[in-house]
């Protein structure tokens, strides 16, 4: 928190920043966030960012959302369209979306960074209405970027600037804020 704080008197205000983390879904950790959300969900939202493994889904996933909905928390599922799981079976995702998951697709996924099964499967969630916010992924300022530009340019050529905009501006705006996002497309 301390870091948090300095970064916030470094720009005077110019800058908002809040915390989250990816939350890496187990048993252990689900047990942890029911008791104390606020440790982990995006700014003491009601939003969780929520990751799977590359080599398992928890059979018993549908119950885990369950219970973080029967919470009052909504999970924001980071980068499917990146998981090798996942790219078998996009058809979990849009199940999940239709129990109020809302979804993060990777923006350099958009623009074939992380591969043509990246790009291929963040087009399909995107055409089935299946993805909430863009975001970077940034990990650090060298190899994994904070652009979204491209990405942002791409969706606008191919779903229009309205959707663009909704998923990397105002969707992600409420998320941090704590609102209700304002765009659900219907794919």
């Amino acid at each position: 928190m301390i870091k948090l704080e300095g970064l916030e008197r470094r720009t005077a205000g110019s800058l908002t920043f809040s915390l989250g983390c990816d939350f890496h879904l187990s048993y252990e950790n689900l047990e942890a966030v029911l008791s104390h959300p606020g440790r982990y969900t995006i700014g003491n939202s009601k939003y969780l960012l929520v990751e799977f493994s590359d080599y398992a889904i928890p059979l018993q996933i549908n119950e885990f959302f369950a219970r973080l909905f029967a919470r009052g928390l909504t999970p924001v599922l980071t980068h499917p369209e990146r998981n090798p799981i996942l790219q078998q079976d996009l058809r979990r995702v849009l199940e999940w979306t239709e129990e109020g998951c809302l979804v993060q697709v990777t923006a350099s996924s958009v623009t074939g960074f992380w591969g043509d099964a990246a790009r291929r499967c963040s087009q399909w969630l995107v055409e089935h209405g299946a993805v909430h916010v863009l975001a970077s992924d940034a990990h650090d300022d060298k190899y994994r970027l904070p652009v979204l530009s491209a990405a942002h340019a791409s969706v606008a050529k191919v779903f229009g600037l309205d959707v663009a905009r909704a998923l990397v501006d105002d969707n992600p705006r409420a998320i941090v804020n704590g609102h209700p996002i304002p765009f659900l497309s219907g794919g």
